[in-house]
């Protein structure tokens, strides 16, 4: 029996798939766990297996075609078995062509080739549609008429009626014994002096298929900033001490052989601890189930940007792993997504995301909250500026955050207290060692 390989959801939020590339000829012999295809998701290009063993009887998509999840793919089965039968419940039939309709143009030759039914307008157009060079013969429906009963061919006569049109009195002098003109041909009118060639011009724009990624980055995020009621909290946090601390760590790590720290690793350290103290933070508003639900365990999302859009890999329990180990997971993590290896369970499952633009000198940003999470925490760049300390204008280092809260789950104040714990682990930053 002829087995149907359909696309698979590789993704929670995966829609449709688009085929990359086959990697099996049709024809070829499969088992079960092959590898047949390459899939672009939303989040990875991913393998496609199979589940059974069989040859691979059709491919039914091309390569660079999407396909919905559920959609068909490919046909397994016996050698020379018959696959109509599994096409046709896909809407496929038997995978030839259908017949094309009638072509306008074609119903139009049909209906000039009927006879005429004897009235003038059916005449007209039998005439219009004549040999004369498909021309229309302008004529009254009486000098028509007129040559009908006399076997007179208009296409013989010249007409003397405005714009040529035969005319009664044409017909009648034909009648008379004047001899038959016929018509000379119309003098073709001069072509047009062709126009000077226009320099080719580079075209406005470009052209981009839109990728699977940037679709779902398009609907996630438009489906959160318009269901979820964003307002923003901004704090601006001393990053002297944190400074001196990443320092130190990295000294210390340098001397270990072991990767640096960043600043966004502090930062992910920070909202993880601070996520344990404030629970409505750590949390997603569910409508259709009617719940909202606190989550127990704290999984931090880093947004990654890469070339196609950008995917959140997830630091899972964040508040229970070292600064160390935050930074090499981080870094793994990042380089897969780049490389778009990253696997489902690798960028699925986030219960808090931190975005930071620091690198590319941008102060301070608000973002949209990555659905079901409750929050989103922007990060800015470090900035050299003048505070004042004791009375007197000083050098500071400052960073700004902003928080975008969902207001259907977190409340100003308790968005304000989330963000004044992550400030209080920054400043004092010994305490992320705890």
């Amino acid at each position: 029996m002829a087995i149907p390989v359909e696309m698979p959801k590789m993704s929670d939020t995966m829609e449709e798939g688009v085929l990359v590339s086959w990697l099996v000829e049709e024809g070829a012999s499969v088992s079960a766990g092959d590898v047949i295809a390459q899939v672009e998701t939303d989040k990875a290009t991913m393998d496609l297996e199979v589940y059974d063993d069989g040859v691979l009887l059709k491919k039914v998509i091309q390569e660079g075609e999407a396909v919905p999840i559920g959609g068909l793919i490919a046909v397994l089965g016996e050698e020379g078995e018959d696959i109509s039968e599994v096409l046709a419940k896909y809407g496929g039939g038997d995978g030839s062509a259908a017949p094309e309709p009638e072509t306008k143009a074609e119903a139009v030759e049909a209906e000039a080739g009927q006879a005429p039914s004897g009235d003038g307008a059916a005449e007209e157009a039998a005439v219009a549609a004549g040999p004369e060079e498909g021309a229309r013969i302008k004529a009254s429906p009486l000098a028509r008429k007129m040559a009908r009963e006399h076997g007179i061919d208009l296409r013989t006569v010249r007409g003397s009626g405005p714009e040529g049109r035969i005319i009664k009195r044409d017909i009648e002098a034909l009648l008379a014994g004047a001899p038959v003109e016929v018509p000379e041909a119309a003098p073709k009118p001069a072509p047009a002096e062709a126009p000077a060639e226009a320099p080719a011009m580079p075209a406005a724009y470009d052209v981009e298929r839109i990728s699977q990624m940037r679709k779902t980055i398009a609907r996630r995020l438009a489906q959160s900033k318009f269901t979820a009621p964003h307002f923003y909290l901004t704090v601006d946090v001393d990053m002297e001490k944190a400074t001196a601390f990443r320092e130190q760590l990295n000294e210390l790590a340098e001397a270990q052989g072991r990767g640096k720290v960043s600043f966004n690793d502090l930062v992910t350290k920070a909202c993880a601890l601070a996520l344990r103290q404030h629970p409505y933070v750590n949390a997603s508003y569910l409508e259709a189930e009617g719940e909202i639900r606190l989550h127990r365990e704290i999984h931090v999302a880093v947004a990654v940007a890469i070339d196609e859009g950008l995917i959140t890999p997830v630091i899972r329990h964040a508040d229970r792993k070292g600064l160390g180990q935050i930074a090499e997971e981080t870094r793994r993590l990042a380089e897969k997504a780049r490389n778009r290896e990253l696997q489902p369970e690798e960028y699925t499952g986030s219960t808090f995301t931190t975005s930071n633009l620091g690198m590319f000198g941008i102060d301070e940003f608000t973002a949209i909250i990555n659905p079901p999470n409750a929050c989103i925490l922007a990060i800015g760049a470090i900035r050299d500026v003048p505070v004042v300390r004791d009375g007197e204008v000083v050098p500071g280092r400052r960073m700004r955050l902003t928080l975008s809260c969902d207001h259907r789950i977190v409340d100003g104040a308790v968005g304000a207290r989330f963000l004044t714990t992550v400030r209080q682990y920054l400043e004092e930053p010994l305490n992320l060692l705890l």
